[in-house]
């Protein structure tokens, strides 16, 4: 097959495999077609039995691929499709035969579809299995039953596991809305796996599930998405529950933006979202939320070019061809396949040489990377190797990780195996985003290798870029695992391109088991370190208190010293002036008249409060404001006290001052009193 048709393949492939689906099931919708057979992980007999169940057996699976391996490029002959009924191995078509004109849609379908059942095609029935995992608070229970099983089947098995009576479960999460008991599963249409979730809203959450609740409670919650699709540069605000699966949203993202599930290229779901059958609740993703962004991955058929130089690699005859044309699907090149790596054959290098920044050299890094291995890989440190250094060792003693520094050389013919069956392995990628920051660079470019070793003699010191030059090509790719400490950095291992994924995964652990250990006593000494901290600011805060207390006492008794001065000074000033009024009324008063006077005189006795008496003589023609001026003159002011006649009692201080004391009738003589006013 000439090289760049894998793709076009793959597509008519599909398209075919839609019109059998419609030929075999009746399905007018192609579209529905191609659904199903996506729910089927694109197998064609099981997406047939799917909608369409036999009741004496099933096609073989093994026929099933090798018809369909042979009917995309002619009819087989009699013989050949004898040997693929038995389970034969069928020869390779002949040249004139691949290169002869698809067959018809009757022809193609007939080796699929099982309308007339011949005995040789069938074999004994294998139901088909669905499964199942179910979340109740923080236990997943997995549940595989066949599909002629019901709902009540899968409660009757979780009623065993979790204790909890079958009347008391909402078993929830159909893509169908509620089902009863009685549902048959082979009535919904499930695809092979399925997440559910299990509701008891009339039992109560004891102390040892009360970390359930919250869980139940983001099941319940609505997620804003807002995911932008890149080549239409448009966003979309999309709101899930918190039940909805990856899976899910990434369909209904396929029918808003026409790319297909499997051709779809996510950035933004968190390092725990790794499976697409989890939840929104339980994925990690932000609430209430969350940014992402999708773009059609590009086939790496597409970026890649054949040249001259490599065209004796890629330039594979017919008969190969129908071996490798899948290829493309898992990410790897006709040249990759045979094991050649030369970085002539490959559009773009993994990084651009003399690049002035380091994040913008990285995401070129990351994006070549998926654009060859696809997009399952670790999740590479965007930045420089200091900030990259910073994220992993600087932070408090539970967050810190070890820094896992990969070395790419496209000049290595380890290069692409190590990427695509190491780097790309699901456990691998999950172990590293759990416990390692990863931060990558490329050293096929002399440059860039030499900035490398710049940046490895300043953070780590000479020993380690001098280890890294002993490296030759050929051991190349290279796996660096440092681990911060006090004083300095330390490399706990070099991994080889020359590796397994076990061994890989055995080495990873075995550093982790040193950070680990390593970390708890970081974590031990940090507590500590923090505990007396705690205890020298409490301290703190307490004098500090102290003082403060002591001081806002000490200002309060100042204010109140302070008042007392103002008042005694008030005070003397006020005495000082009454005194001062009394001497002048004092001054201002007419001499005492002589008994012997002829003028009337009166004579006045007045009782103080105090119980003295005021005697005094006055002309019987003085007025009564100089009877007030002399009590005044004595400390009785006319505004404090009142002067009052014994009998019949008078209040004289409210007649007129102006009048005499014979008109006051205060004459010959009269004993008054001093009376305070109210």
């Amino acid at each position: 097959m000439p090289y760049g048709m894998d793709t076009e393949l793959v597509t008519n492939t599909e398209s075919k495999n839609g019109h059998q689906t419609i030929a075999c099931t009746g399905i007018d919708n192609i579209a529905e077609a191609i659904t199903l057979l996506e729910l089927n992980n694109w197998d064609l007999v099981a997406a047939i039995n799917g909608v369409i169940p036999q009741e004496n057996g099933i096609l073989q699976s093994n026929f099933s691929s090798e018809a369909s391996q042979a009917n995309l490029y002619g009819p087989p002959n009699q013989s050949e499709a004898a040997e693929a009924a038995a389970g034969g191995a069928a020869p390779p078509p002949s040249s004139s035969s691949s290169s002869s004109s698809p067959p018809s849609s009757s022809a193609s379908t007939s080796a699929f579809c099982p309308i007339v059942p011949s005995s040789r095609h069938i074999v004994e029935r294998q139901p088909r299995m669905l499964n199942f995992r179910v979340e109740y608070r923080q236990r997943s229970i997995e549940v595989v039953l066949e599909e002629g099983s019901t709902v009540g089947e899968i409660k009757q098995i979780l009623e065993t596991e979790l204790g909890v009576p079958v009347s008391k479960m909402q078993l929830k999460g159909w893509k169908s809305g509620d089902v009863s008991d009685s549902t048959a599963l082979r009535s919904l249409h499930l695809p092979k796996n399925n997440s559910l979730y299990v509701l008891t809203p009339d039992i109560a959450p004891t102390a040892s599930t009360s970390q359930n609740s919250a869980l139940q409670e983001s099941l319940n919650q609505n997620f804003l998405l807002v995911i932008s699709h890149r080549e239409a540069q448009r966003d979309y605000s999309l709101n899930f529950p918190g039940s909805r699966t990856i899976q899910e949203v990434k369909r209904n993202i396929s029918d808003l933006t026409n790319i297909p599930v499997r051709h779809q290229q996510w950035e933004g779901w968190p390092a725990s979202a790794s499976d697409d059958s989890m939840t929104l609740a339980v994925s990690g993703i932000s609430y209430p939320c969350h940014h992402l962004s999708v773009c059609r991955r590009s086939s790496p058929a597409n970026t890649q070019e054949p040249t001259e130089e490599c065209a004796d690699v890629h330039m594979i005859s017919d008969s190969e061809g129908d071996d490798f044309e899948d290829a493309s699907e898992f990410g790897v090149d006709d040249s990759e396949m045979f094991g050649v790596g030369s970085s002539t054959c490959r559009k773009a290098p993994m990084m651009p040489e003399n690049s002035e920044n380091e994040g913008d050299a990285l995401l070129h890094f990351t994006a070549e990377f998926s654009k060859r291995y696809g997009d399952i890989h670790p999740m590479f440190f965007i930045g420089s190797l200091e900030a990259a250094s910073q994220e992993a060792f600087y932070g408090k003693a539970r967050d810190r990780k070890l820094l896992a520094i990969y070395l790419h050389n496209d000049e290595s013919v380890l290069s692409n195996v190590f990427c695509s069956q190491m780097m790309c392995a699901d456990s691998i990628v999950s172990y590293l985003s759990q416990n390692f920051i990863t931060w990558a660079w490329d050293v096929t470019k002399e440059a860039n290798k030499a900035r490398l070793l710049t940046m490895c003699t300043r953070h780590f010191g000479s020993v380690v870029a001098q280890t890294i030059r002993t490296y030759k090509t050929d051991q190349f790719p290279l796996l660096l695992i440092v681990m911060g400490k006090r004083t300095s950095n330390e490399v706990l291992n070099v991994i080889q391109g020359n590796t397994t994924v076990d061994e890989l995964m055995m080495r990873l652990m075995g550093a982790m088991e040193i950070f680990t250990a390593q970390q708890q006593e970081d974590i031990k000494d940090e507590d500590e370190r923090e505990a007396r901290e705690m205890v020298k600011r409490e301290q703190d805060e307490a004098y500090r208190l102290s003082l403060e207390a002591d001081r806002k006492k000490r200002e309060a008794q100042e204010r109140e010293e302070a008042e007392q001065v103002r008042l005694e000074q008030m005070r003397k000033e006020q005495e000082e002036e009454k005194e001062a009024i009394r001497l002048s009324l004092e001054q201002a008063l007419p001499p005492e008249p002589a008994e012997d006077r002829e003028e009337p005189i009166s004579k006045l006795r007045i009782r103080t409060p105090s119980g003295e008496f005021l005697e005094r003589r006055f002309l019987g023609s003085c007025k009564l404001q100089v009877l007030f001026d002399f009590v005044a003159s004595k400390g009785y002011p006319f505004d404090e006290f009142k002067l009052l006649t014994t009998f019949p009692r008078r209040n004289i201080t409210q007649l007129d001052p102006g009048s005499t004391l014979l008109e006051a009738k205060l004459f010959p003589q009269e004993t008054l009193f001093l009376e305070a006013k109210d």
